[in-house]
């Protein structure tokens, strides 16, 4: 318009067919001036054309060899993996059993088949994009070096077959199973879980007790649950170098010297002790149930390790 005097619906159509490198022809004669302009049109096109181009191919490649080496370094984590958990469900229950896991450092790989690869990547958890319910992805899990495998998966029936297949595969492997109806847990423990949880029959008895019995269930709730409260309850096995071994609970000076309450004695038998007397004697393997603050909990730990 500027150079030949072209109207604007000229201008704009031999502009389009330029830039496209369309070029059905001249709608005009064209000057010196404007076969110039022309030219640096053309030009101009191209070299925005061809950036255009690299920059979404660069795009591509970078996030191609991305996702390779990154799988491929995730994979190399998983390997190295022993004694380790693996979580088959990232569900609701899937992502609270993973929090408090990582909070106690525990090592751990999830197995879920939607596609939750940035939650998972932001929160730093080993994963597995797959069916945990197939056989090569819980060998990619390394269910055979794993020391637990917790299936919370959404159906009754996949929970049953994880089971199935997790014990064939490991029969030493600690297996947890979540069921949604009471019929199931025969079904699960059958399969090989060595314990089920049915969550909403849990929680409706959480409920009923914070009707029936409120200061109760505000205690056990504040002292397992709330992180912030002074007193704390933990499970601590007794070693076999322990200077504890063979002491009753008066002699150890459990409760005079660490101010520690021993609630309960889970035997290596499998026995259950609870309230246990100041005359019962601790045994290597025992697995004292004890509540105190975090400091002293931690002086019994090492109470339990330590020869003197």
């Amino acid at each position: 318009m500027a150079i030949e005097g072209w109207n604007f619906s000229d201008s704009i159509y031999m502009t389009i067919i330029t830039l496209s490198t369309v070029g059905y022809g001249e709608v005009r004669h064209i000057g010196p001036a404007g076969r110039i302009f022309t030219i640096l049109l053309i030009l101009f096109g191209i070299s925005i054309m061809a950036y255009i181009i690299g920059l979404v191919t660069e795009t591509l490649i970078e996030n191609a060899l991305r996702s390779i080496f990154g799988r491929r370094k995730l994979n190399k984590k998983i390997k190295s993996l022993k004694n380790h958990y693996i979580i088959c469900g990232y569900g609701r229950i899937g992502r609270i059993i993973c929090k408090e896991l990582i909070r106690h450092s525990i090592s751990l790989v999830v197995i879920e088949k939607k596609e939750l690869q940035q939650e998972l990547e932001q929160n730093n958890i080993l994963y597995i994009i797959n069916d945990a319910t197939h056989e090569d992805t819980l060998i990619e899990a390394g269910v055979e070096r794993a020391k637990g495998l917790v299936s919370v998966l959404s159906s009754d029936p996949e929970n049953v077959y994880v089971s199935l297949t997790a014990r064939s595969l490991n029969p030493d492997l600690f297996i947890l199973s979540r069921a949604e109806h009471l019929t199931s847990e025969a079904k699960l423990l059958a399969a090989g879980a060595n314990k089920v949880i049915l969550p909403y029959s849990i929680g409706a008895r959480r409920m009923a007790q914070a009707i029936l019995k409120p200061a109760v269930s505000d205690f056990i709730e504040s002292t397992i649950h709330d992180y912030s409260f002074e007193l704390n309850i933990e499970e601590i096995m007794v070693g076999e170098d322990s200077h504890l071994n063979n002491l009753t609970l008066v002699d150890a000076g459990i409760r005079q010297e660490m101010d520690i309450i021993i609630i309960g004695i889970k035997q290596k038998d499998g026995e259950m002790l609870f309230n246990p007397s100041s005359k019962t004697k601790i045994q290597s393997g025992d697995i004292l149930i004890a509540m105190g603050k975090y400091n002293d909990l931690e002086r019994l730990r090492k109470a339990c390790i330590q020869s003197s």
